[in-house]
């Protein structure tokens, strides 16, 4: 039965209130509604087909309806569909437990489940806290505050607003929020502190150690998205960036908190974008890719050593108590297990680096592009920024809004990406083919031409 798109345009708009949307204007537009998918392709009610350059937010790896990772749901279903971890068991969270110890990096040990990425972070925060309360030294006790990078983004519950960097987004919560510590990101192509890129020799970094000389008795922990801010716009470290965070938290006793939500299960090149820098962070948040983009699971590692600091007796109060009705749902752990037998079968990571090389060559003709003022890559992820004028680096205003020109100019040719603000993200599908990559890039080209340089479509 073919689906009326009148009326669920409708219904959308009578019903629906969309994450991170301004509605009167959504209300003034007509929807695109998607009915199905179809490896790398997004096709609406209308049959029209578009290629998912946003891995519908950076989730899926092998494609849409991957007959793998739909037959292991299927089969995980007609044996039971959910059943709690409260005091209670199942056959593939302990299975997926022991899976992710494996392929982390060395001495997480540990594995807490969870729904979503924001709620990996918030049980971070909360383990890192509490983890400091049970020490036994009475000064230890001082550590209660984060730090935390400018333009990070960490989710949007009221601990991870806390520690991210989007400040005027979420000045309505400001009262809500705890203090912490801010430190720079390194935006190297607007750098915070004024360098220029070739000569700044990480001076953000001296910032960060600044900070934690002078006050790492109070400071329980710093969070950091490893490589690459995603949604402060595709921010790209520079290389030891990581390596030289992870090396002051060892030198202040600081717990590092790894939020791969965005960047892991291959997203930058390597499984893990610690990988890249021979990092093992304290604590470590992995989500979005974990099921393949198929269903919302999330999971929380640590050290064995801060496990142990939440083990005593019933008395002492050193339960960690945090839970999610959903924590551990067998079918999202089965659908994961089955996500990453495919990466390993396949070799994803191999086809992930070869698309990175031909991303990084084929973006090299953006440079050309008159009002593209800065290209960040990293596997792939990428980021195009947009600016009104290249030579001073002048963003054009909110106003004008020109990210969102560019992408409904892309979806009229059949893609879809997303804008954060003047900079357009393209997260392709890892398992995306390169002639179907090339096509991602000549439409978005096209695109920016047309919209900034005000040819004609």
């Amino acid at each position: 039965m073919s689906l009326d798109y009148a009326q669920l345009a409708e219904w959308d708009k009578e019903y629906v209130w969309h994450p991170f949307t301004q509605m009167q204007m959504w209300n003034a537009a007509d929807p695109l509604i998607i009915e199905r998918g179809e490896g790398s392709y997004l096709i609406d009610v209308q049959g029209n087909r578009y290629l998912d350059g946003i891995s519908s937010l950076w989730v899926t790896v092998h494609g849409h309806t991957h007959p793998i990772l739909t037959q292991a749901i299927k089969e995980q279903v007609d044996k039971i569909a959910h059943t709690t971890l409260l005091g209670l068991a199942n056959v593939p969270s302990i299975q997926l437990a022991k899976k992710l110890v494996e392929i982390t990096p060395p001495g997480l040990t540990k594995v807490f489940y969870s729904d979503a990425g924001a709620t990996a972070v918030e049980i971070a925060l909360k383990i890192a806290y509490q983890c400091w309360q049970q020490h036994p030294d009475p000064q230890k006790r001082q550590k209660k505050k984060f730090i935390s990078l400018e333009e990070a983004y960490h989710g949007d519950t009221v601990g991870t607003i806390s520690v991210g960097g989007k400040g005027s987004a979420y000045a309505t919560y400001r009262d809500l929020l705890f203090e912490g510590y801010r430190v720079p990101a390194p935006y190297c192509y607007r750098c915070p502190l004024g360098r220029e890129r070739e000569q700044c020799n990480l001076a953000c970094l001296q910032v960060v150690e600044d900070i934690m000389a002078k006050h790492h008795q109070e400071i329980a922990g710093l969070i950091i998205e490893p490589l690459v801010q995603g949604a402060a716009g595709m921010i790209t470290a520079p290389d030891g960036y990581l390596g030289k965070i992870r090396g002051l938290c060892t030198k202040y006793n600081i717990l590092m908190i790894a939020d791969e939500v965005a960047v892991g299960f291959g997203r930058t090149g390597t499984l893990f974008a610690c990988e890249q820098e021979g990092v093992s962070p304290d604590i470590m948040c992995v989500a979005k890719g974990l099921t393949g983009g198929y269903l919302p699971l999330a999971a929380t590692l640590t050290t064995e050593a801060i496990f142990n600091a939440f083990l005593g007796e019933l008395r002492e109060g050193k339960t960690f108590f945090h839970g999610h009705t959903f924590t551990g749902n067998p079918v999202g752990c089965a659908v994961a297990l089955a996500n990453i037998e495919v990466i390993e079968q396949t070799r994803l990571i191999r086809h992930i680096q070869a698309s990175a090389r031909l991303l990084s060559s084929e973006l090299k003709r953006f440079k050309a592009l008159r009002h593209v003022g800065d290209i960040r890559q990293r596997g792939l992820m990428v980021g195009l920024e947009l600016v009104r004028v290249k030579q001073t680096k002048e963003p054009y205003t909110l106003e004008e809004n020109i990210g969102h020109q560019v992408i409904l100019a892309a979806r009229r040719q059949g893609l879809i990406i997303r804008p954060l603000g003047n900079v357009l993200v393209l997260m392709p599908i890892l398992a995306m083919s390169g002639e179907q990559l090339q096509q991602v890039l000549a439409i978005t080209y096209q695109a920016i031409k047309n919209v900034t340089e005000k040819e004609s479509l």
